[in-house]
């Protein structure tokens, strides 16, 4: 499957890559292995030995270089072959490991898996998130058996919240909701629903009154390619004109392909200063959601996964109603995307 390559994706929280061990995870098709020097730097290495094609994180770290288990070469961070311990230990130039740059920010492991230069300036804006926030985060990952569009679909979908998560995050009164979709100058989509005078989902009425009355709702998701979202959902009292410090949350929503039918999900809520939830509910939240994306969006999109199979979406000739005009044209600007990335010749090969 091609892949916008030219991009920062999100490979693997930051403690994930420990000092002194090899983390290895597929991305984009490619098996990835990361490490730390022992100045605590990351290192990114395509997990393939040169010599017989093995894979690297079955072998092990010598100081600031990783040594293949198979026969003891030994490449550095920036995939040179340094060490060849057989016969007249001549070391070949060919003998290399394409080797990614790599950034950690927001408690994130960011790679760059294209041809053309990393820009630091295109890592997404995730800072709600990061260590330094005065919001109370609640982070969560999921490895999830579906295409990462699939998965991008159902984010820009809002409509599903009132079906699928009926009274977790929606309701099925909240159908006739009204919705835009609007794109800027940069391609970026956001999609909106307003449901005024609706029912409070269970997430919601947790971080607000706790009362089951009637409240007004809202829900936004914005995309920016390849395939990083932001939401911005919450409720407030029927008739008020702006939000409260409570009952909402800013929401970051990763997806990184693994392969064309396997997907790394990120994501967490940043939730306002006016609600500051004890353990107990910080875990009822966190469990919340965490039931909303793993038994109720993984089952959903696994079995649609399942039902596709190898033929491409546009091809099973999809039909298309009001609600999926956000998914339709994103894939339409990541089709594009992947197209001109092409043409310029700067896709790895």
């Amino acid at each position: 499957m091609n892949f916008i390559r030219n991009a920062w994706y999100a490979a693997c929280r930051s403690q994930q890559v420990r000092g002194g061990e090899i983390f290895h995870r597929i991305l984009l098709d490619e098996p990835v292995v990361f490490y730390r020097k022992q100045d605590g730097a990351l290192a990114a290495l395509r997990d393939r030995c040169p010599h017989r094609f093995v894979p690297l994180h079955l072998g092990k770290l010598q100081g600031d270089e990783i040594e293949c288990g198979y026969h003891g070469l030994r490449f550095d961070c920036a995939g040179r072959c340094v060490g060849n311990p057989h016969g007249d230990e001549k070391i070949l130039e060919v003998a290399k490991v394409h080797a990614y740059p790599v950034q950690e920010l927001y408690g994130l492991v960011w790679i760059w898996m294209g041809d053309a230069p990393a820009d630091l300036t295109r890592i997404p804006d995730y800072g709600l998130h990061g260590a330094d926030s005065s919001y109370q985060v609640v982070s969560g990952y999921l490895h999830v058996g579906a295409n990462y569009l699939l998965m991008a679909d159902n984010l820009l979908d809002l409509s599903h919240l009132m079906y699928l998560h009926d009274g977790l995050l929606g309701d099925p009164e909240q159908a006739g909701a009204e919705q835009v979709v609007e794109e800027d100058e940069e391609g970026r989509l956001v999609c909106r629903h307003w449901m005024p005078n609706s029912k409070v989902p269970a997430v919601f009425d947790l971080i607000y009154r706790r009362d089951q009355q009637p409240v007004d709702m809202w829900t936004e998701i914005r995309w920016m390619a390849p395939s990083y979202f932001w939401f911005d959902g919450g409720v407030r009292a029927p008739r008020l004109e702006e939000r409260e410090d409570h009952g909402w949350w800013y929401g970051q929503h990763i997806l990184t392909p693994e392969t064309g039918s396997t997907t790394h999900y990120h994501f967490a809520a940043a939730l306002p200063s006016g609600t500051r939830l004890n353990e107990v509910d910080e875990t009822k939240f966190a469990e919340m959601r965490r039931f909303a994306f793993a038994e109720q969006d993984k089952v959903m999109l696994e079995a649609q996964q399942a039902a596709l199979g190898d033929s491409e979406f546009w091809a099973m000739k999809p039909s298309l109603f009001s609600v999926d005009a956000a998914p339709a044209r994103m894939r339409r600007a990541v089709e594009r995307l992947i197209r001109e990335e092409q043409a310029q010749g700067r896709v790895q090969a």
